[in-house]
């Protein structure tokens, strides 16, 4: 755990009693602040009186003298601006208030000559910061993974010296730090993602971005140039004198058959499935990324050369970055390969919570039963359009069944309501077809209707394929 001691003897209040708060009151506690523990269900308070104990934990916020507290941090998930800032947010700005996240307690409290690497984007952060951590871990240097990949920052374990912490970070977090003195940092990509919580599309861009915000002129800027934000971004970056790594990985649109990168004279490109390192507008191809089929597809191959420019940011080999590479295992829930029964491919990539995400799936694979439908993000299904012809049929559950059904046009389609039902319904319809078929999870949607997270969704999606398996067998047929 990182204790955190730039508040020792003084008042913080900590709002929202998640994993991420409960590990703020533990390493603020750690370094000697006094610490109250704010959140509107009894539930989650009665869990911070058997965490962090009874004496810190406020059932009323009326119940704070807000002038008498130094800072208030706030989990991810309580709303900073949008729809409407929550009530403590509210008082402490009232109050003139120091308001943070746990990113910005956490760089403000480890080691200095540790390092750090942030990591964003709308889709693939998750990859790509489980990705860098197996290439570093294999190189010998001490590290730390988290964030929100799912260990809070602050649980994290202390490193010694030249030890590497490497963090994903959301729009959320974003909006709750404002100097991560980060060495490196990463944007990915932006597409339209958690615009209620940002209000519009210009405040979701501004959250992104604000990953740059207070770095040295020496930190590495990280930058995918593939779509119009990052590009704008990186000519922003680079104006300001910061040292920027551009990313462009080669995309066949779906439409015309185009196939565009962007213009690098220095970066890091794919191109022909070769990841190649961009000097004095000179390709050096470094590896095929068509053999990695644990990252499937181009979506995947952005993370990888984000992740390859990271490992030589901080100063590692190529070839040993590129033998780390070849044996990530990749990660559950994130086009996770589930095995075959009989012809039947199964693909669990519960992850894709908006369509941009399922959109990138869908371009890896044809002849696709695809398990679609939740909670619906702005946008429904519209960027899915392109990638129609890759699918055979869809298996629609959750809040979002109606009026996805009334998207999907022509494709052939039919309302399962639960994941269960989908995923019956899909199996005996793909391995009717006696030839090479995927099932696809994958549902452009939220999961909040039927699971608790995207992870339960994936884990019972696995459950029910597992269960298929055994049947089968059972049956005498292939598995």
């Amino acid at each position: 755990m990182i204790d955190v001691t730039t508040y020792a003897d003084r008042n913080v209040a900590v709002l929202g009693m998640s994993r991420t708060g409960i590990a703020a009151g533990h390493a603020l506690l750690a370094g000697g602040a006094r610490v109250f523990a704010l959140d509107d269900m009894p539930a989650a308070r009665e869990r911070a009186r058997e965490c962090l104990g009874a004496a810190v934990v406020v059932d009323d916020a009326a119940q704070i003298s807000w002038s008498d507290i130094a800072t208030l941090v706030v989990s991810p998930g309580v709303p900073l601006h949008f729809p409407k800032p929550h009530p403590v947010i509210r008082k402490a700005r009232a109050a003139g208030c120091e308001i943070l996240g746990d990113i910005e307690l956490f760089a403000r409290a480890r080691a200095e000559r540790t390092r750090l690497v942030l990591i964003t984007g709308t889709n693939g952060k998750s990859t790509t910061t489980a990705l860098l951590g197996h290439i570093i871990a294999e190189s010998g240097l001490p590290v730390a993974v988290g964030g929100n990949i799912g260990k809070p920052v602050l649980e994290m374990p202390g490193l010694p010296d030249q030890g590497v912490y490497v963090v994903e970070i959301s729009s959320f977090q974003l909006d709750l730090t404002s100097h991560s003195q980060a060495d490196i940092a990463i944007l990915l990509n932006i597409t339209p993602d958690h615009l209620d919580r940002h209000g519009d599309m210009a405040g979701y861009v501004a959250a992104k971005r604000r990953i740059f915000d207070g770095l040295s002129v020496a930190a590495g800027c990280i930058v995918g140039v593939d779509d119009t934000y990052g590009e704008n971004i990186c000519s922003d970056l680079r104006a300001a004198g910061h040292s920027v790594v551009p990313l462009s990985i080669e995309n066949e649109t779906a439409e015309s058959g185009e196939v565009t990168t962007c213009e690098i004279t220095e970066g890091i490109v794919v191109r022909d499935g070769k990841l190649c390192e961009v000097v004095a507008g000179t390709e050096h191809p470094q590896m095929d990324l068509r053999d990695l089929s644990h990252l499937p597809g181009s979506h995947n191959w952005q993370n990888v050369a984000a992740a390859y420019a990271a490992a030589r940011g901080l100063g590692l080999a190529r070839a040993e970055i590129c033998t780390a590479i070849e044996t990530f295992p990749g990660l559950a829930h994130r086009m996770e390969q589930l095995g075959k029964i009989g012809t039947v491919r199964f693909v669990n990539d519960s992850k894709a919570t908006n369509a941009d995400a399922t959109a990138r799936a869908l371009a890896c694979y044809t002849d696709i039963f695809l398990i679609l439908g939740g909670v619906a993000k702005s946008g429904g299904i519209e960027g899915l359009k392109p990638f129609f012809s890759h699918i055979a049929k869809v298996y629609l559950i959750g809040e979002a069944a109606a009026a996805f059904a009334a998207a999907l046009d022509d494709v052939p389609h039919i309302i399962c309501g639960d994941l269960e039902t989908a995923v019956s319904a899909a199996f005996a319809d793909a391995s009717s077809q006696k030839k090479e078929a995927v099932i696809l999870l994958s549902p452009a949607c939220a999961s909040f209707d039927q699971f608790e997270n995207f992870e339960a969704r994936g884990a019972a999606f696995r459950a029910w394929v597992e269960r298929l398996r055994q049947d089968n067998s059972m049956a005498g047929g292939a598995v």
